[in-house]
């Protein structure tokens, strides 16, 4: 049965893909929206599975890791410390709406806190593919977001220990946590700086067939896996194996191989995986929570984000684009949220209501940034007319 579930993402993906296009949006949206259709909300014609999943999270490490690829080094440096003041932005509002939204709805404050962690996240992936699609994805916004992502990961995982050390009984040492980080990143700096070149360099001489392309996929998942392994999210693991290779001589042609593997079987079933997660059930008794989250998880992130690339010299366009790309909470969310509901930071009765905003922030993406790049690209037309 795999092959007919196979078969009916690919087919559906490349379909809902090419009407979203139609509709003037970006085929990202309606790859998501498809997974809602054909998933256990509607049709339920795929059901998640323990393959479908494995399959996934090798369609989202590929897809950061053709992000990594395609992002200028000199660009993310020189952009580090709006990188900084939009992660900064981009957790400290969306932590207090959570927190004080969670205060109105009834909950503790343990559990309001965790609330406001949460909204804090931020899973990049589905706004690499739009601002891809955008043709945006060198962009100095996207840049600015793709930096700022990364720092939001390490300062929400921090804070995510800080908390768990506080409010419940598990030994979590904070030390330890920072050490892990600190090992990680100066790991992947040290690989990617001495033994990524040399790999390349090495393994390109041998005529073993797609000998390149091969050596950059180990690379790829052994960073994913050192990632994980220390408690960073695998795809800034590949995200960071993308950039190491991008210095290399060997980029335009990971990057022309990597591509065809990438679209044409892994990153559709990851966009479809996304909607399977999506049930109905329940959530009739909790939509205004539903509904006050998701508006709060918008706004905070848009302007909260927005602010610190403002500050840091964006004009009010880009700074509102790059708030826009900070918005879906993805994957990143959803792993936070299974450990608050482990931890029983989280309720179970929330579980299924928080899920439909993690899916909702992330279907509000992709319209986001067509309309406001879009609008700042014509703009420039104008300008240079």
């Amino acid at each position: 049965m795999l092959f007919v579930k196979i078969l009916i993402i690919l087919l559906a993906t490349k379909i809902a893909g090419e009407l979203s296009i139609k509709l003037g949006q970006p085929a990202v949206l309606g790859k998501l929206v498809i997974g809602i259709v054909i998933g256990p909300a509607v049709f339920g014609w795929i059901e998640d599975s323990e393959m479908i999943e494995q399959i996934s999270e090798i369609g989202v490490i590929l897809l950061m890791f053709i992000a990594g690829l395609e992002t200028d080094i000199k660009s993310l440096n020189q952009n580090r410390n709006s990188s900084f003041a939009v992660a900064v932005g981009g957790i400290i509002f969306p932590l207090l709406g959570g927190y004080f939204a969670g205060l109105g709805f009834g909950l503790s404050h343990s559990h309001a806190f965790f609330l406001g962690l949460l909204l804090s996240a931020t899973s990049v992936s589905i706004s690499a593919q739009t601002l891809k699609e955008l043709g945006q994805l060198k962009s100095r916004e996207s840049t600015t977001i793709l930096g700022a992502a990364v720092l939001d990961d390490i300062l929400v995982v921090v804070a995510l220990a800080v908390m768990m050390s506080l409010l419940t009984t598990g030994d979590v040492s904070l030390g330890m946590v920072f050490l892990k980080k600190l090992i990680f990143f100066v790991s992947v700096g040290l690989v990617g700086w001495k033994v990524v070149p040399w790999m390349m360099r090495k393994f390109s001489s041998w005529r073993v067939s797609e000998s390149i392309v091969s050596t950059a996929l180990v690379i790829c998942f052994f960073f994913s896996y050192l990632a994980e392994s220390l408690g960073v999210a695998a795809i800034i693991g590949a995200f960071a194996a993308g950039i190491a290779i991008s210095q290399t001589p060997f980029k335009q042609s990971v990057e022309q191989k990597i591509e065809p593997i990438a679209y044409a079987f892994f990153v559709p079933v990851f966009f479809v995986s996304i909607g399977l997660s999506v049930s109905f059930d329940g959530v009739g008794s909790q939509l205004w929570f539903i509904i006050v989250l998701t508006i709060i998880a918008t706004i905070t992130k848009l302007f909260g984000a927005g602010l610190g690339a403002r500050i840091t010299g964006f004009n009010n366009r880009s700074s509102l684009g790059i708030g826009a790309g900070m918005v879906s909470r993805g994957e990143v969310a959803l792993i936070i949220a299974a450990i608050g509901l482990e931890s029983q930071l989280l309720k179970q009765e929330y579980f299924t209501a928080i899920v439909t905003v993690v899916i909702l922030t992330t279907l509000i993406t992709p319209p986001l940034l067509k309309r406001i790049f879009s609008d700042k690209q014509n703009l420039s037309e104008r300008s240079h007319t």
